[in-house]
């Protein structure tokens, strides 16, 4: 988790509420949302794996990471720890890409910030199209500078977001949420735009289906 302050309700990667699973936590201290989006990360690894192992020690089979701009980290992270990584809802732009007649689109929380080197990181095309939530928006507001929690502002503006991709790629078949904070919204975008919605959530659920050991049907 980074270090953050913001309200984090159901839906929200940081909410234990969000999860059908059972999840642990542990923060980074100084790993800030403007730093780690800036690029700050990279001067983090060692408190990243730290952070892993000890989480991997009180019993998690799996890591996964409360912003999508940590992909950069995904290659040194997965050699890294002791247990599997996923550092980024963009992880699923391949696998979904291969299942798509369409293209994959991403929303995310800063576009500028958003670079090749995040794609290549977790495999994805950078030619991906983005849409990138406004820095003087709600969003930006709640999470940099204590703003407000309005679910309806947030809501309106993510949707608001997602529809302008969908009108600017017309070939658009799914959408990616970059940002983990934007779960919470995934089915009003879903409806406003007829198109499967992915997240941190998804990726999640997805990821720890496959590291925990289920039990084998018995045939007749």
């Amino acid at each position: 988790m980074l270090e953050t302050a913001f309200a984090r309700p159901p839906g929200d990667v940081g909410n234990p509420a969000s999860w059908a699973i059972p999840v642990l936590f542990a923060t980074i201290a100084g790993a800030t949302a403007r730093r780690v989006v800036a690029g700050g990360a990279a001067d983090m690894v060692e408190a990243f794996v730290a952070a892993g192992d000890l989480l991997a020690a009180q019993g998690a089979v799996g890591l996964i990471t409360s912003c999508g701009f940590l992909a950069t980290l995904q290659p040194e992270l997965a050699q890294r720890c002791r247990v599997p990584v996923a550092t980024s809802s963009l992880l699923q732009i391949p696998l979904l890409q291969s299942c798509l007649r369409g293209r994959v689109g991403v929303i995310t929380y800063d576009a500028a910030a958003l670079t090749e080197a995040h794609f290549r990181a977790v495999g994805a095309d950078p030619t991906t199209p983005v849409a990138g939530l406004p820095p003087d928006g709600a969003f930006h507001a709640m999470i940099e500078r204590a703003g407000p929690y309005d679910a309806a502002v947030l809501a309106e503006e993510a949707v608001g977001l997602a529809l302008g991709l969908q009108s600017r790629h017309t070939d658009l078949a799914a959408i990616v949420l970059e940002c983990t904070n934007l779960p919470p919204f995934s089915k009003a975008i879903h409806v406003a735009t007829g198109l499967p919605v992915f997240d941190v959530l998804s990726l999640g659920h997805w990821f720890h289906a496959g590291l925990i050991a289920r039990s084998t049907p018995r045939h007749v």
